[in-house]
Order: C-alpha cells, then sequence, then structure tokens
C-alpha cells in the first residue's frame, strides 16, 4: 500500500505521539517502586465494577495487574516510537485503552474520586486514543518509516 508523502507524515506523527504518551506514561510506573492500580480499580465504575474492583483486593492478581500495566504500557510506547511490530503494538495498545475505558466509562451519573479534565458523554480520550490505534493498526506506517522497514531487509534475503 502506498501513502501521500502528507498521509504517511500524518500517520507517523500519530503513531509518535500515542507512543510518546504510552511510554511516558510506562516508565512514570515503572520507575515508582510504590506505584499500583489499586485506586484506580477501586474507583471503576459501570457494569464491570465488581470485576475490576475484585483485581484490586486480590493480593495475588494485583501484583500481575500492576506488573502487566507499567511494562504493557512501556512497551508499547517503544513499539510505536521505534516503528518496530507496531500493528501488534497497536492490538496491545486497544486492549489495555479498552479496559481502562470499561473500567471508567464517561457515562451519566457515574461520579469518580479522580477529577476529569473534561466534560464528556460517553466518548473521552481514552476511546478517542483507542480508536485512534485502530487507524495505526489499520495504516501501518513502520513499514516506511520505522525500525520495521529494517527489519524487512534483514529478513529478505539477497
Amino acid at each position: 500500500m502506498e501513502y501521500s508523502k502528507s498521509k504517511l507524515t500524518a500517520l507517523v506523527l500519530l503513531r509518535l505521539a500515542i507512543g510518546w504518551h504510552f511510554l511516558f506514561e510506562g516508565m512514570v510506573k515503572v520507575l515508582n517502586p510504590s506505584w499500583s492500580s489499586k485506586a484506580y480499580l477501586l474507583d471503576s465504575g459501570g457494569f464491570l465494577k465488581g470485576f475490576f474492583e475484585w483485581m484490586a483486593h486480590n493480593t495475588t492478581i494485583l501484583p500481575v495487574v500492576d506488573f502487566m500495566n507499567a511494562w504493557g504500557l512501556t512497551v508499547v510506547g517503544f513499539s510505536l516510537i521505534t516503528g518496530l511490530f507496531s500493528r501488534y503494538a497497536s492490538l496491545v495498545g486497544i486492549i489495555l485503552l479498552g479496559l481502562y475505558y470499561l473500567s471508567h466509562p464517561a457515562y451519566p451519573g457515574i461520579d469518580y474520586l479522580f477529577p476529569s479534565d473534561g466534560s464528556y458523554f460517553i466518548i473521552n480520550k481514552t476511546l478517542v486514543e483507542l480508536f485512534a490505534l485502530y487507524v495505526i493498526y489499520s495504516f501501518p506506517s513502520d513499514q516506511f518509516v520505522g525500525l520495521e522497514r529494517c527489519w524487512k531487509y534483514i529478513k529478505t534475503p539477497r
């Protein structure tokens, strides 16, 4: 699939911006030994509230959730920034964002402890970023700009 220069630039900039967001959020968590998702999970709302609260209270599950969240964000961010396996990273990012959204849906009547930085009705920034990752998945740019291009070159016999 060929892209015009402006379309490719837009896709790469979107991939880099989301990659930076994921990498930064992940590194903040990885580098803080006292970070835990417990408070966030306990603040859940919506129809899966019980499931997220169960994870927060389960002393066996919570460390796994914390590890997978922090390192998942970090690896997805790194992959998107470098342009290496960004389609897979996009899928993992979509799953993470889907879980975040289901934990804190933007539905009327649900109040959260953590303040929102906007007024939302069903669609919030988490869902918008999820859709943007779907665009990156659907129109991969790493085969043109990124380490995936180098990876393809190395794998191809000469």
